[in-house]
This record gives structure tokens, sequence and C-alpha cells, in this order.
């Protein structure tokens, strides 16, 4: 892969990663400790807040998930092996690439993991 290419998907993995980031300060506050004060709050209100507690604990969960790719990603970039399957070193298909600059797994390594 040559030098711009690898530009390109090292700036298209930081942009994603400061995306990332940034949801993940929004987010922060959906995560808090819901209150079981029923006075101030209704059972319906109340188990709403908690789903979307659980929800937005997902969300956390997905996001950190992905800054580690991300992260893999640019590590594989800096030491010059980025592009290769992890599993049989094979070049990754820039298209492959394109829609996700972080995955590490070519088709068939990444079909046969399915």
């Amino acid at each position: 892969m040559d030098k711009p290419t690898i530009e390109k998907f090292k700036h298209l993995l930081q942009q994603q990663r400061d995306s990332l980031m940034s949801a993940q300060q929004l987010a922060q506050g959906s995560t808090d400790i819901v209150e079981l004060d029923q006075s101030s709050v209704g059972r319906v209100s109340r188990i709403d807040a908690m789903q979307s507690q659980s929800m937005a604990l997902e969300g956390t969960r997905l996001r950190q998930q992905q800054l580690r790719k991300i992260s893999t990603a640019l590590a594989l970039i800096e030491s010059g092996d980025y592009g290769y399957c992890e599993h049989c070193d094979q070049m990754i298909d820039i298209r492959r690439l394109e829609i996700d600059p972080a995955t590490t797994l070519c088709v068939p390594c990444a079909s046969k993991q399915e």
C-alpha cells in the first residue's frame, strides 16, 4: 500500500477516534445511577430511566471496543503492518478497508470466524 493511501486511512481513523471520544464525553451522564426515590419519580419513569441507563452503558461498551480497534489499527500503521490480515498475512482488500479502516481481517478469514 502506498504512503498517500496509508495517510488517508490514518486520517480516517483519527477522525473516527475523535468522534467516538466526543460521543463518549456527551454520553457520560447517561450512565449515572438511577435514583430509587418513588416519591419524586414514578415506577414507570424509573423503569424507563433504568432502560435508558442500560442502553447508554451498552453504547459506552461498544464505543470503547471500537476505540480499541482504532488504536490497534493506528499502531499497525506506525509499525508498517497496516492492511495485512492478522490470520493469514494476506493484504486486506482496499474496498474492505474503506468501509472499516479499523478491520484486521480479510473477508475469507472474517467469514471463517463468524
